[in-house]
């Protein structure tokens, strides 16, 4: 049974914001397209769209239609791909999410192998921190969420994989970077690069921040790796990253691990999903991931 076409003829207007593009995307007129919005709003019993000759707006009753439709729509297409694959090979959509680090560092040179392995599989992309990565998992956005730290989810089945080691990097010409042996409350004077909230990469700085009993001074916070690095490089600060993050930086001396009394970090990587039941493009993607050591 198809998902019902007055809920997807809304949520086209919703996303469109404009009666006549949703009309031509489903091949209607615009007076139709108004009539399944009227019947969904009747069966609905309130009114869904604040609309004038300006503007169509979702109200709040609109709001809510339009959040779980597109969990319905979501699932009914994961539906659909699991009936499907039951008599085909591996092949078709593979939505994939990722929080930075994985997603941004590793995560291409898994798609390139699955790529190679089983062209028919058709990847797409997600990056974002750990918190929204597990949202658009929880909602049925993705098919798979790739995520780092100490991530708890009693909604979503959850299978840690992959371990990976955290450093504290500087630049070449740091002050630190010349001596041995840090002592831990030396950081606190420290400006410190971090991740935003949400981030798996912010929690282990936290995490090290307080094992080591440690407030730095002044904290700048940005919301992805690549200008932590730059930023790092160019001498504003230390933080705390992936050495899978780092890997190029190293080699090339762009960047320089701090050496820090018994620093020892290790953090975990998982992966999420929301239904037990696997296509067979998430099989073998599934399969890949748990092959990857660090």
């Amino acid at each position: 049974m198809p998902v019902d076409q007055h809920l997807l003829v809304f949520m086209s207007v919703v996303e469109k914001e404009n009666f006549s593009r949703a009309a031509e995307a489903h091949h209607m007129t615009q007076p139709a397209v108004s009539q399944y919005i009227h019947t969904l709003e009747k069966q609905m019993g309130t009114r869904l769209l604040e609309r004038s000759n300006k503007y169509v707006r979702l109200n709040k009753a609109g709001e809510i239609v339009y959040h779980y439709g597109k969990q319905i729509v979501g699932m009914y297409e994961q539906m659909q791909r699991h009936v499907d694959d039951l008599t085909r090979k591996a092949s078709g959509p593979l939505s994939i999410g990722a929080s930075y680090t994985f997603g941004e560092y590793v995560l291409p040179h898994l798609i390139a192998k699955v790529q190679k392995m089983y062209p028919e599989i058709e990847p797409t992309v997600r990056i974002g921190n750990t918190a929204q990565i597990a949202n658009l998992v929880e909602n049925h956005q993705l098919d798979i969420g790739i995520v780092e730290g100490n991530f708890k989810n009693k909604s979503l089945i959850q299978e840690v994989f992959a371990e990976d080691s955290m450093v504290v990097v500087a630049s070449p010409t740091h002050p630190l970077a010349l001596r041995k042996d840090i002592k831990r409350s030396e950081l606190a004077d420290e400006t410190w690069i971090v991740r935003e909230s949400g981030s798996g990469t912010r929690e282990a700085t936290e995490e090290i921040f307080n094992h080591w009993n440690i407030s730095p001074k002044k904290l700048l916070y940005y919301s992805s790796i690549q200008p932590i690095k730059e930023s790092v490089e160019v001498g504003l600060g230390i933080s705390l990253l992936s050495k899978w993050a780092v890997q190029k930086e190293l080699k090339y001396g762009d960047l320089t691990v701090i050496d820090i009394e018994a620093l020892q970090l290790k953090r975990s990587f998982s992966f999420l999903r929301q239904s037990p039941f696997q296509t067979k493009a998430l099989e073998v993607f599934i399969a890949l991931l748990r092959e990857k050591t660090m």
